[in-house]
């Protein structure tokens, strides 16, 4: 009978230890999921931002499988400048997409919620990282998985920035087989501004009006029409839309020598900005003279006056246009000249 309360100590014992280092065990290792929401709560675009501490805390500490997925970011703000790059596009359009996410997702009974936590990394803060992943280039976007380490990671394809938003989404439905739910874009005017707007319309009405009925708007006002058509004339003649299309530079930098810059570029394949505004304000002085024959010096009724006048703009069309040419002739190298009739030889 002695036996018996050394048995019954001896088990306490042994219960007591195993509880508190199950308790130790616990408290080294704490679930990281409340203080990921938390993080994602105090950030305004739902976007953590993580550095080399940070991302060794919730993915490199936490042993797989983890609960959870990552989707990282890489950012560079000293590249921002960079047009084209777009990363400030791209950085814009993963918020948004991660505000979606949690909007859509914010239900705890929701099989998605605090499935998926989306981070970005800056290169000035975390460049440790940025070698952990092998980031050597941006745009980069690289997803992990709850089993994965840092190199089993999933970057995003180049060509998947396409459609920024949307094709964010399907990269991580078609990886996570997570629900991110449709994309809810930011409105262009908050709900302040509308309401600016609808005030300032109905103090303006009655003056508007007034004015409407007078006849004495701009839009009344021939000098305004005049420079608009001039504006679209040249818009139109300087391959401006196509530089818009493109977005094409300017002008280059030299690689031969980085203190020159490069405003003409010789290759059909290529218009650099300034070209198309050259050739746009050759055509608009063209045009402006041939508007100016047509419409005023028609008026005038010296004879002698007009020939000399109708002489000095002829003289100045035919020299843009000949510039015009020899500009095409130099970048394609295919020679543009006037055809004559084989009896004329």
């Amino acid at each position: 009978m002695g036996s018996m309360p050394k048995l019954s100590l001896l088990l306490l014992t042994t219960a007591v230890l195993f509880l508190a280092a199950f308790t130790e065990l616990s408290e080294s290792n704490p679930d990281p999921v409340p203080e990921l929401l938390s993080l994602q709560a105090r950030s305004k675009s739902g976007v953590i931002r993580l550095d080399d501490r940070s991302l060794a805390k919730f993915l490199t500490a936490v042993k797989p499988p983890r609960p959870y997925w990552v989707l990282i970011f890489f950012d560079a703000a000293k590249l921002h400048d960079k047009s084209e790059l777009h990363l400030k596009e791209l950085r814009k359009d993963f918020a948004v997409v991660a505000t979606s996410f949690i909007e859509n997702n914010q239900d705890p009974s929701s099989p998605s919620h605090a499935k998926l936590f989306f981070c970005d990394i800056e290169f000035e803060d975390s460049q440790h990282s940025f070698a952990q992943f092998g980031v050597n280039s941006l745009p980069h976007i690289r997803l992990i998985g709850p089993t994965h380490g840092l190199k089993e990671s999933q970057q995003m394809d180049q060509g998947d920035f396409s459609r920024l938003a949307e094709s964010m989404s399907e990269f991580i439905e078609s990886k996570t087989k997570l629900v991110v739910g449709p994309i809810h874009r930011p409105p262009m005017l908050s709900k302040n501004q509308i309401m600016f707007a609808t005030i300032a319309w109905l103090v303006w009405t009655p003056f508007i009006a007034k004015k409407v009925y007078s006849g004495k708007t701009l839009l009344h006002d021939p000098r305004i029409w005049l420079s608009g058509s001039v504006f679209i004339y040249f818009f139109s003649v300087s391959g401006a839309m196509h530089n818009i299309i493109r977005n094409m530079p300017m002008f280059l930098v030299d690689r031969n020598d980085p203190s020159k810059l490069i405003f003409f570029y010789q290759g059909s394949g290529m218009q650099l900005g300034t070209e198309g505004f050259t050739v746009g304000f050759l055509y608009t002085i063209v045009g402006l003279l041939l508007a100016f024959l047509t419409r005023v010096l028609v008026t005038v009724r010296n004879v002698k006056a007009q020939r000399i006048v109708m002489i000095i703009a002829l003289c100045v069309s035919f020299w843009a246009v000949k510039k015009v040419i020899q500009l095409d002739n130099w970048k394609t190298g295919y020679g543009v000249h006037a055809f004559w009739p084989t009896s004329w030889n």
